[in-house]
């Protein structure tokens, strides 16, 4: 299965701390992206003091790429995409995440219940 995290999954999994909810989506044999959005969102939300971002960008974005995480890139269709989004989430970040898995026909892997409120491709741990 291909599997979009979400920001705060990967941040879980870096430092080791995944709920065991999550943890079968981590399993062999799955295919894990990651979306550069991550990468802005904890850019942004660490210059802002967010004490639940403060890991160091680059060294989390290495990290995703030397655990053989895939980069998903955002494309001007996943931007448009985000126009069709009911206005259930704010989170500019997360409405990307959302676009882009649902543009790419995957599943955003989340902790995130107002994501989950959207009726797409989102699996809830």
């Amino acid at each position: 299965m291909k599997y979009l995290l979400d920001t705060h999954l990967l941040l879980w999994a870096a430092a080791g701390t995944l709920p065991r909810s999550a943890k079968k989506y981590f399993a062999e044999g799955h295919e894990l992206y990651y979306s550069p959005a991550s990468i802005w969102e904890v850019v942004i939300k660490r210059s802002l003091g967010r004490s639940d971002f403060q890991i160091d960008p680059k060294a989390f974005h290495e990290g995703l790429r030397a655990a053989g995480y895939i980069e998903l890139p955002v494309t001007g269709s996943h931007a448009l995409a985000v126009s069709a989004l009911p206005p259930i989430h704010k989170d500019p970040f997360d409405r990307m995440l959302l676009a882009q898995a649902d543009s790419e026909r995957i599943y955003l892997v989340t902790t995130d219940g107002n994501l989950a409120k959207y009726p797409s491709r989102v699996i809830l741990v």
